[in-house]
């Protein structure tokens, strides 16, 4: 089966989540569950691909454990964040901008689009499950490993650091500051990045340089759109306590030494 086919394969297994992601925020009235699935629909696609393709060499199974441990923690984490606090902002304003429209437009606009992106947004994980040569690991595999392990302890540890200032009422109106947050407003966002970029190294140790159309698209999206940029506009107007100091000193994505 050629690569294209394969990963066709992957449009229709993330696309049946997101639609049945969309049937159950019809239910719950919360658009907000496409972000909690987000994660898994890249777990769902690498699978898919392997299980298709069938060729399981070592770094398929490599690539497997990689993501399913990102998209798996990745999920559960937003959704824990999430719980009990109602549909997004976002997708409020847009469900009393468009009352009678919403139903389909959810389903494209939301769903169905972030579904698409996944899909393309997969592509390393494309080769790095399905294409069969070398089959042993090489040095990039060991580079790779290592990007992934580096981009996962920023955005995991970014993810925990955070819960645990934002939990503490002592710190309530107060500017997160401390660990891998001294070094970057958006440690989480950097090294979701960085696991991106190393799912790439791990395509490259097959010879396919041209799934860096994946990683390309995901900071894009992480710097521009959805992470940095629109986390920024919503603390823009922020009155936590030196918050314009905590960014006149600190880096917006990559991580350095907290100018004085």
């Amino acid at each position: 089966m050629a690569w294209w086919q394969i990963w066709l394969t992957g449009l229709g297994t993330v696309s049946v989540v997101m639609i049945v992601c969309w049937v159950a925020s019809l239910i719950q009235r919360d658009a907000s569950l496409v972000d909690r699935v987000w994660g898994v629909a890249f777990v769902v696609a690498a699978w898919s691909y392997a299980v298709v393709a069938d060729v399981w060499t070592t770094r398929t199974w490599l690539a497997l454990v990689l993501v399913t441990v990102w998209g798996v923690r990745l999920s559960v984490y937003i959704t824990w964040r999430n719980w009990g606090h109602g549909e997004d902002k976002r997708y409020v304003a847009m469900r009393e901008r468009n009352p009678s429209s919403f139903v389909i437009r959810s389903l494209v606009t939301i769903f169905l689009l972030q579904g698409l992106l996944a899909w393309v947004i997969s592509l390393p994980l494309l080769a790095a499950t399905s294409l069969a040569s070398p089959a042993e690991l090489i040095w990039l595999d060991v580079v790779g490993i290592v990007l992934w392990l580096a981009g996962f302890v920023f955005e995991a540890g970014g993810d925990w650091q955070l819960s645990r200032f934002l939990a503490d009422p002592a710190n309530r109106g107060k500017v997160m500051d401390r660990g891998l947050w001294r070094y970057t407003r958006h440690p989480n966002y950097f090294g979701d990045t960085v696991v991106w970029w190393s799912y790439f190294v791990l395509a490259l140790a097959v010879g396919a340089w041209w799934t860096a159309l994946g990683p390309v698209l995901m900071t894009f999206l992480i710097v521009k759109v959805s992470g940095v940029a629109l986390t920024d506009k919503g603390m823009g107007s922020s009155s936590r306590e030196g918050y314009d100091e905590y960014v006149r000193r600190t880096n917006a994505f990559f991580p350095w030494f907290p100018r004085s």
